[in-house]
């Protein structure tokens, strides 16, 4: 390829990117990070992945654009699928054209299949030896339920991230959120504690859970809701008992 011809493909690529709302920031290559308003590279940081996938089977619910899909496949996963539903019809963020053109610009193998959560089941998917559930939990009217789905395409170990709230409470305990309590956002539904996650956890069928990422001290907590309360981004005493918490859990024996 010569070089007017790579300049002007590289000009259309970063059209493309500039056109779609993305979550993820995802490096394409050639200096082309996707414009995500997420902190990917911190969250994947918190999560303590292993180094290796390697001979492992990965699936990704809630993929979106797909960072963490391309990150196991990296990692050496022998298969990836990414599942979405609400992030790629439109109905929230936007629509799948970020994780098809993340893919096809990465030329990865990454599989994708459109299921919902409610959806999910061995018959339709398989089971797999990883399973990432991301950002996900809170958003979801039937949280329990949601977790059976999951635990049933789980044959090793799921990885969950969500918000936590009621921090400090030690018994199992959540927070509902029935209109726009959390960040303004309508399709946030509950806010479990730590404890309650573990319980739930271990009530479909996971036998060691453990949270890896230990949660910021109180006087680390009340300072950043001091910050987030003076920037308008929360109220004091909400900023304050809620956080995000990850969360290795493995079925088999503790």
């Amino acid at each position: 390829m010569t070089e007017s011809a790579s300049s002007s493909s590289t000009s259309d690529l970063a059209a493309q990117v500039a056109a779609i709302r993305w979550y993820h920031s995802i490096d394409l290559g050639g200096g082309l990070v996707t414009p995500g308003v997420d902190e990917t590279p911190y969250r994947l940081a918190r999560l303590d992945l292993p180094a290796s996938f390697a001979g492992q089977s990965v699936l990704d619910i809630g993929a979106w654009d797909g960072f963490f899909s391309f990150e196991a496949e990296r990692r050496g996963a022998t298969r990836v699928v990414a599942a979405d539903y609400f992030s790629w019809h439109g109905d929230g963020w936007g629509r799948k054209a970020g994780f098809e053109l993340a893919r096809r610009t990465l030329g990865s193998h990454v599989e994708d299949v459109d299921v919902d959560v409610m959806d999910l089941s061995p018959e339709r998917l398989g089971t797999f030896d990883v399973v990432f559930f991301l950002g996900v939990l809170y958003h979801l009217r039937h949280p329990l339920l949601a977790l059976e789905r999951v635990a049933s395409v789980t044959r090793g170990t799921l990885i969950l991230e969500t918000v936590v709230d009621m921090v400090g409470i030690r018994r199992p305990a959540a927070a509902f959120y029935p209109e726009r309590e959390l960040n303004g956002d309508p399709t946030n539904w509950w806010g479990p504690n730590v404890p309650a996650v573990e319980g739930m956890l271990k009530a479909v069928g996971f036998a060691d859970v453990r949270a890896v990422t230990p949660l910021p001290s109180w006087p680390h907590r009340a300072a950043r809701a001091v910050s987030y309360a003076l920037r308008g981004k929360n109220r004091l005493g909400p900023a304050f008992r809620q956080d995000r918490a990850v969360f290795h859990a493995r079925k088999g024996r503790a």
